[in-house]
């Protein structure tokens, strides 16, 4: 999954893709890079981002995703948790809602369910502008588990068809670094949801914290993540720098396992 963010900022790439051609030109590199699906993204959700009102993240999404899908079969998905701006976006052609709020707006789950759309079910708490506040966990791998399948319980009675979820643990949203590193290696823990797991790694502030910001090491450190998330049990993985993820992903296929 590539990501293709159209905010003023976020915090890898805020403000690059704002304009419909530059955003379009991304898209094509990262799907000639080897991306299966593009996530394309108008709010950014790092921890302390302050909400964007629903018309104007659809102000940001509408001309990109119009571009998007009428110049590429390639899958497109909405990162959101506006059950609008969900609305929208399948309306003009987008198929997967990313949807970071952890399954709490029932209003945003009858649209996936009515569009028949993929959807992504990530664990979250509370707010971005808050959620630092609430990374409490006496077992970080346990509780997110349980949570998402609250959640996963609420895409279901929505009309989700189970077959079109995959669930991805929120490395990031309203936990540490350190509880981020104790849920990667628990990540096999989420295998009991019976969904496809996804995670989102790249360039996240727990590899910062460790390698730095240099653009080389920090490549290293998510393509690092990146396996372990596989061998515990990811199947999607969503990145920044497509190329180098996914060549890594397939040479270490060869030469060490095979994923079934």
């Amino acid at each position: 999954m590539g990501i293709l963010n159209v905010t003023p900022d976020s915090f890898s790439d805020g403000g690059k893709y704002l304009d419909p051609k530059r955003a379009l030109e991304r898209a094509r590199a990262l799907i000639a890079e080897g991306a299966d699906l593009i996530d394309v993204g108008g709010e950014s959700t790092r921890p302390g981002a302050a909400p964007v009102p629903p018309e104007e993240e659809w102000r940001r999404l509408e001309p990109v995703l119009k571009v998007l899908t009428s110049a590429t079969a390639t899958p497109i998905s909405v990162d959101t948790r506006n059950t609008e701006t969900a609305r929208r976006a399948l309306d003009a052609g987008a198929s997967v809602v990313n949807d970071v709020s952890c399954a709490r707006d029932p209003g945003l789950l009858k649209v996936v369910a009515a569009a028949g759309a993929g959807y992504v079910l990530m664990h979250s708490r509370g707010e971005p502008a808050a959620m630092a506040s609430l990374a409490h966990y006496g077992d970080v791998v346990g509780e997110v588990e349980a949570e998402l399948r609250l959640g996963l319980d609420r895409a279901l009675q929505a009309g989700i068809v189970a077959e079109r979820i995959c669930v991805d643990p929120g490395f990031g949203f309203a936990k540490t670094p350190e509880q981020n590193w104790i849920l990667l290696e628990g990540l096999a823990g989420l295998a009991e949801l019976g969904r496809p797991i996804l995670v989102g790694l790249s360039r996240k502030r727990m590899l910062r914290e460790r390698v730095g910001g240099e653009p080389e090491a920090l490549l290293r450190a998510g393509l690092d993540a990146a396996r372990t998330a596989i061998r515990r049990g990811a199947r999607i993985v969503r990145v920044h720098d497509v190329a180098a993820t996914r060549g890594f992903l397939q040479a270490l296929q060869k030469s060490e396992f095979s994923i079934d």
